[in-house]
């Protein structure tokens, strides 16, 4: 998927437009996207960095980085990405100059958006002004049950199964391998640690079977209480291989919560409960 910064780094020519933040890439815009894809157009995605309520002085917990975000919207069968730099330029830009100075110099002829879609200064645009604009503009109804405020709400409960029902896909940790203490090492369990971007949202602190660089993976999340820390931790365990993975970027998919992080009554019973983590890690199947 060929991904652009500047509408001037696209060719104007015939495009079906799927417009959107789509943080996360879960169910629902997933379901938007694909109305994109099948018009035949050329299936183009416009979407937002950063997002646009941390642009606006909002918190607000991502759901996934922008390159995962890219990754995912070209698995959907998406030919080619325009992300547009939300600043206070885009923010007090009239929705007809978008239209035309985004849209119309792309090619689009269909726009595709979850409704109600607002955009533009004021929020004043929407698809009616499209329409009226000389766009095939769609909405696509929100699909029930799927929404990016109730997977952050399941995400921090630590219900990872439920949140991959909406999210079409296991949830997922992704940062960069940077050193750690290296306890997990002495303990026979040497595990990569990840460094987080700050505006990433990390599921609720525990022990997790899970995956990543397509091996089974044990994953930590929390403070090491056994001992005494304080700084969130992630760590993962990846069962079956060997490498140096310092300063690389990992994506660590979360297939089952095992347990709560415990202080326990020595060392080899840590021990002992890892390598129960490990087998259990082994035989957990990945969310549908």
């Amino acid at each position: 998927m060929n991904v652009a910064r500047s509408a001037a780094e696209l060719e104007t020519i015939p495009r079906a437009v799927a417009i959107g933040t789509f943080d996360g890439v879960h169910r629902g815009h997933q379901h938007v996207i694909g109305a994109a894809v099948e018009t035949g157009l050329v299936p183009t995605v416009v979407t937002f960095d950063p997002h646009p309520r941390i642009a606006l002085g909002y918190g607000v917990e991502l759901l996934s980085t922008m390159e995962r975000r890219l990754e995912l919207i070209a698995g959907l069968g998406v030919a080619e990405t325009l992300v547009v730099t939300f600043d206070h330029d885009l923010q007090q830009c009239e929705p007809e100059d978008f239209a035309r100075d985004v849209l119309g110099a792309i090619g689009a002829e269909v726009v595709v958006a979850g409704e109600p879609f607002r955009f533009g200064h004021r929020r004043r645009g929407d698809l009616e002004l499209l329409r009226g604009l000389g766009f095939d503009a769609r909405g696509v109804p929100f699909l029930e049950g799927v929404s990016s405020t109730d997977i952050r709400l399941l995400l921090h409960e630590g219900d990872i199964t439920a949140a991959a029902g909406q999210l079409g896909r296991p949830a997922e940790v992704e940062g960069t391998v940077v050193v750690g203490d290296e306890r997990g090492g002495t303990l026979g369990f040497p595990t990569a640690n990840l460094s987080v971007d700050a505006n990433l949202l990390v599921p609720a602190f525990g022990i997790y079977a899970g995956s990543a660089l397509g091996t089974p993976a044990a994953i930590s999340i929390g403070t090491n209480p056994h001992y005494g820390g304080r700084e969130r931790k992630i760590e993962a365990f990846l069962l079956d291989f060997e490498g140096d993975l310092y300063g690389q970027r990992l994506v660590v998919e979360l297939w089952q919560r095992l347990r709560n992080e415990e202080v326990f009554d020595s060392e080899q019973a840590l021990i002992d409960q890892i390598a129960r983590d490990v087998e259990a890690t082994r035989s957990a199947t990945r969310p549908a």
